[in-house]
Parts: C-alpha cells; sequence; structure tokens
C-alpha cells in the first residue's frame, strides 16, 4: 500500500498517531501543572496572610477581611455568569483555545504586578487578585471544554486524573521552592520574607506562562463550524442558546441534570471542608508552619492519588469511585468533631489529600463524557457556574448547626447532609457507555 508514492506502513502510521495523541493529552494536563500555582501559592498561602498584613498594615482586621471577601465574591458571581456565555460564544466561534490562552496571559500579568504593589496600597492589590482570580477561572472553563477533543470518552477518566495529578504536584513543588524563600530568603539572595513573597508572585506567573506553552503548540484548536455573526449577534445567539440548553436540560437531557444537581450538592461539602479546615486548625492552636505543612502533605498526597483513580475507573467506572470518595468525606466530617492535637490535623490531611483530586476530576470526566460534544464550551461553563456556587449551603450549614448546638466542634457534622443528598442523586446517574 502506498500513499503519495511512498510504501504506507499502517503500523508506522499507527504509532506516529498514537505518539501524536499522547503529546496531545501530556500537553493539555500540564495546564493543570501551569496554572495549580496560582490556586495554591497565591490563593491557598501567601496572599490572604500578606493583603492582611503587608497591604493592609495599620487597618483592623475586620476590614481587610470584608475587602477580600467582597472582592473574592464579586469576582466569583462575575466569571459565573459570564462563563455559560462566552463558552458558547467559543463553541460557535471556534475560540476554545484562544479564549483559554487569552485569560491565562491576564491572569499571568495580574501575579506579576502583585510583585511590585507597594506597602499599604490595599486597592492595587485587590484589583490585581481579582483579575488574576477571574482569569485563572475562565481559562479553566475553555481548557476543560479542550478535553473532549483531546481524549476519546474511554480516555477521559485517566485524562482528566491525569490532569489533577500533576496540578497537585506541580502546585506542591512551586508552593514548597516559594515557602523556603520565605522560611530562607539568603539562601535565595533575597533581602527579607517579604521580598521573598513579592518575589513568589513572580514565579506564579513565569511558571504559568511557561508550562502553557505546550497547550499553545501541540492541542490544536479544534474544528467546528464557525459562525460569521459579529459579536452582538453571536451574544444575542449565546443567551437564546442557553435557553434552550436550559429547556433541553429539563426535557431531554435529565440524567445530566441529575448530576449536575447531585454535583452541586456534594462538592458543596467538598470545598466547605477545603475551605474551613484552615479555620478548624487554628481553632485547635495549630501554627502557621503547621497549616502550611498540612497544606503540603493535601498536595503531595493528592498527586498519586488522583492519578490512581484516574487508572481504576476502567475495571469500576467513574461513578463508584466518586461515591467511594464522599463516604470517606462523610466518615471524615463526623470523625472531625474529636479532633484536638496536630497530628489528628495532619491526619486529617493525609485523608482529604487521598480523596479531594479522585472526586474532582472523576466529577470533571463524568461530565465531559455526559455533555454533548459540540457544545463543550457552553456546558463547562455551566458546570463552571454549578462551582462557583458551590460553598454557599455548606458554610450556611456549618454555621446553622454551631448556632443551634452551641458547639463549633459539631459544625462540620452539618455537612454530612450534602455529602447523604449528593451521594443519593449521584447514584440515579445512569453513567455512559465508553466506546471507541
Amino acid at each position: 500500500m502506498t500513499r503519495c508514492g511512498f510504501p504506507f506502513d499502517s503500523k508506522l502510521w499507527s504509532s506516529f498517531v498514537m505518539e501524536n495523541r499522547k503529546k496531545k493529552i501530556l500537553s493539555w494536563a500540564l495546564y493543570d501543572w501551569a496554572n495549580s500555582t496560582y490556586s495554591t501559592t497565591v490563593m491557598a498561602g501567601f496572599f490572604p496572610v500578606f493583603f492582611k498584613m503587608y497591604w493592609s498594615q495599620g487597618v483592623d482586621a475586620t476590614v481587610s477581611t470584608a475587602r477580600l471577601g467582597t472582592a473574592i465574591s464579586i469576582s466569583s458571581l462575575v466569571i459565573a455568569f459570564m462563563s455559560p456565555t462566552l463558552g458558547v460564544v467559543a463553541d460557535l466561534r471556534g475560540l476554545k483555545k484562544l479564549f483559554c490562552l487569552s485569560f491565562m496571559l491576564i491572569g499571568v500579568i495580574a501575579c506579576g504586578w502583585m510583585t511590585f504593589i507597594p506597602l499599604g496600597d490595599w486597592w492595587n492589590a485587590i484589583m490585581a487578585y481579582s483579575i488574576a482570580m477571574m482569569a485563572f477561572n475562565a481559562s479553566c472553563v475553555f481548557y476543560e471544554s479542550l478535553m473532549p477533543f483531546v481524549a476519546e470518552p474511554k480516555e477521559m477518566d485517566y485524562v482528566s486524573s491525569l490532569g489533577y495529578a500533576l496540578g497537585y504536584l506541580g502546585g506542591g513543588i512551586l508552593f514548597l521552592i516559594n515557602v523556603l524563600m520565605h522560611l530562607f530568603p539568603e539562601w535565595f539572595g533575597l533581602r527579607d520574607g517579604v521580598q521573598a513573597v513579592q518575589v513568589s508572585f513572580m514565579t506564579v506567573a513565569v511558571w504559568w506562562f511557561v508550562f502553557s506553552i505546550p497547550l499553545a503548540r501541540n492541542v490544536p484548536e479544534p474544528a467546528v463550524p464557525v459562525s460569521k455573526d459579529n459579536i452582538w449577534k453571536l451574544t444575542n445567539r449565546s443567551i437564546l442558546t442557553l435557553q434552550a440548553t436550559f429547556k433541553e436540560l429539563m426535557t431531554k437531557e435529565r440524567n445530566l441534570l441529575i448530576f449536575m444537581i447531585a454535583y452541586w450538592m456534594y462538592i458543596d461539602g467538598v470545598y466547605t471542608v477545603m475551605t474551613m479546615a484552615v479555620d478548624y486548625g487554628m481553632s485547635i492552636g495549630l501554627g502557621s508552619k503547621d497549616l502550611i505543612a498540612a497544606l503540603l502533605i493535601t498536595q503531595f498526597i493528592g498527586f498519586p492519588c488522583a492519578y490512581y483513580f484516574g487508572t481504576v475507573t476502567k475495571r469500576f467506572g467513574a461513578k463508584l469511585p466518586v461515591l467511594v470518595c464522599i463516604g470517606i468525606y462523610s466518615v471524615t466530617v463526623v470523625a472531625a468533631m474529636w479532633m484536638s492535637q496536630a497530628w489528628h490535623f495532619y491526619l486529617l490531611a493525609v485523608i482529604i489529600g487521598m480523596v479531594q483530586g479522585g472526586v474532582q476530576s472523576l466529577s470533571r470526566s463524568l461530565f465531559g463524557k455526559m455533555a454533548p460534544k459540540h457544545q463543550s464550551g457552553e456546558y463547562f461553563g455551566l458546570f463552571n457556574l454549578v462551582g462557583r456556587f458551590a460553598s454557599i449551603l455548606g458554610p450556611l450549614i456549618v454555621a446553622f448547626t454551631v448556632t443551634i448546638t452551641g458547639n463549633s466542634r459539631v459544625g462540620m457534622v452539618g455537612l454530612l447532609l450534602l455529602f447523604i443528598v449528593g451521594g443519593g442523586l449521584l447514584m440515579k446517574v445512569k453513567e455512559p457507555q465508553e466506546h471507541g
């Protein structure tokens, strides 16, 4: 057999196609490695503390907390409502990859900006953080919408888990370096801990940009019929498309609708555990070094465990492992009542690290297999919308439980309701059969 006048070796061609697909998958997954440094070093690590102690120096703690909380809420709401519309536009114009990389660049510039914001300039600090947060979340919408074009349905669990695993590892490695920079600035030729934190923001910007290059080079923009409409017509079409999609979810896509409600319930519980864990650690007397150590434990335990969850789905599917993760979370929030020592908190960090990546990555891949491929931008925009509205019920349930019982230790037990309802609904979801 020949192709273009040359002998054609089918085995060689199959090998080339396979290697090309592996390169695309790894290049796609490396974006998790790239952007997770923002969520670890900036969001969870240094920004909240640095904002309070450096950029809001001399300001009452309640005022700085209110400023930060307001900024996070506004950023979350803006991206929540923008995501589905931008997703439709990306679908109609074939701009998924372009949107992902454009928002990546905005986030990179915002992180770099944080390096140069002087003492007491809380306004510019909160602006940089808000822009970076919106860009981070928006880029993730389009990054995730590329997954159905990179991986076959049977590969999605593995590919999604690979992304989360690399995210945990990459985020953990840079955060460890940044922590060492802060604790031992002289090792890195830095003046003090303050300069170390400032430089850390720049390292996130550089890391995020550099490791996004493989996606830019090796993952093609999906080939879709491109609309010629201008931006105003596209916006109108996107609104009409979203209305039709919601109607479709209520009628034809009931299975997907049940999954999205289930996901909203249990991921709300997951995010609440993530956001309340540090507060709980402080309440039992842990210092900042203990909390940083626990965060690093979660990152490095999360790396192999997230990857492992992507491999077991070949035997058990994605739904059963997610249900197992929800069950472990349920036991954990009950056991948290008896935590009293530092090693208890470290044990919690290990357990959370074991299941956190699994529940996130397999939920993403399960959704990716269920959502229509040609509308992946729109549907992942809705997926992001659900994610942004998570952590609303959970904290309210914790606050209500504490108020009723008068005991802060029982607050986390209230989350059991979210895990039971979410898990019960997930059991009703029909997992799609994998083909190809």
